[in-house]
């Protein structure tokens, strides 16, 4: 039995597969199984996969889309080792990353998982040390001192400052949360890291950069935006903390997604469905100059609306993110 189960779900995405496939392949740490969980591609992914004549290789091509979570949990059902980590077919491991991961799991019992920081890489595969540095700076990933996370609930929840593809855990604290949750479908990863906060599970954070996480491609369309915001509101809406300034939190964050939610509803011409999530979301945060201009657009024709919207988009400062999806960064 092997001592780590390694997980890539992939759908339609053969190019990058291969980058994926072989970081894991190098790895200075050999003791694992790789789980390569097939959503249902149509492109030459199984072609790709059948190159690797490697016995710890395990290939699950499902007959259908069943979507993200279900597939991920395909690969964590047939997952046999002590230590399990899932990362996406665009992302990377270093080599370094399952001997420096498993040596600290090794040495800390307490830990029920260690999260790394990690590089940011464009299309190409280059790291961007600029949106590195702004990436851990956006998610407070700069604070993190090495060792036992103390405020686990408050990284996780408030500050998002960990990510599960750049995570080993050890499975069973995976099993004893049920893993992925089919309604987070698009919004697993922090699911999972908030419900394990919930349940007591400890964190150890390593500050070394360790995965790469590549942004690539244009922004997500509008119908991957409502379903990963209906996502989140479901995911939001499952929790409760016991300190009474994060569940305060709670509340204001469920609030702002619906109101965001309400908003892509509007620019989808699901008037009635985001007027009533813009008015519920001002019971608590007020009445925003947003969600004004969002509930007078409800009332126009969705092409104009939709106009609206994308000459807002074009005139607001575009982020790191949006940089290096464009291609706008090379290796610095």
């Amino acid at each position: 039995m092997p001592k780590v189960s390694v997980c890539i779900p992939t759908y339609n995405r053969a190019a990058f597969l291969a980058n994926a496939v072989q970081s894991v392949l190098n790895q200075t740490y050999q003791d694992f199984e790789l789980i390569i969980c097939d959503d249902g591609s149509t492109d030459n992914t199984a072609v790709m996969v059948a190159q690797w004549p490697d016995a710890r290789i395990h290939y699950i091509q499902q007959s259908r889309n069943i979507g993200r979570s279900q597939n991920m949990r395909s690969g964590f059902d047939h997952a046999t080792g002590e230590y399990f980590i899932k990362f996406d077919d665009d992302d990377a491991l270093t080599p370094e990353f399952l001997a420096k991961t498993v040596a600290i799991l090794d040495q800390e019992p307490k830990a029920d998982f260690v999260c790394t920081n990690h590089w940011i890489i464009n299309q190409k595969g280059e790291r961007i040390e600029s949106a590195t540095r702004e990436n851990a700076a956006k998610w407070g990933k700069d604070k993190l001192a090495a060792g036992i996370i103390p405020d686990l609930p408050v990284q996780t929840f408030q500050y998002q400052s960990l990510q599960v593809g750049s995570t080993l855990f050890r499975r069973a604290c995976l099993q004893a949360v049920d893993y992925m949750r089919p309604d987070a479908d698009g919004c697993e990863d922090f699911d999972l890291l908030v419900r394990l906060a919930l349940a007591g599970k400890q964190g150890y954070f390593l500050p070394e950069l360790l995965m790469e996480y590549r942004l690539h491609g244009g922004q997500t369309s509008l119908k991957q935006d409502i379903h990963f915001l209906k996502a989140k509101v479901f995911c939001i809406s499952s929790y409760q903390f016991a300190e009474p300034e994060l569940e305060k939190l709670r509340v204001q964050k469920l609030a702002g997604t619906q109101e965001v939610l309400g908003l892509r509803l509007i620019e989808n011409g699901q008037s009635l469905a985001g007027r009533q999530l813009l008015q519920e979301a001002a019971r608590v945060l007020g009445s925003s100059r947003r969600a004004q201009v969002g509930l007078m657009l409800s009332y126009v024709p969705v092409s104009w609306r939709r106009w609206v919207w994308g000459q807002f988009r074009q005139m607001r400062a575009k982020d790191y993110t949006e940089v290096v999806r464009a291609g706008g960064a090379g290796a610095d």
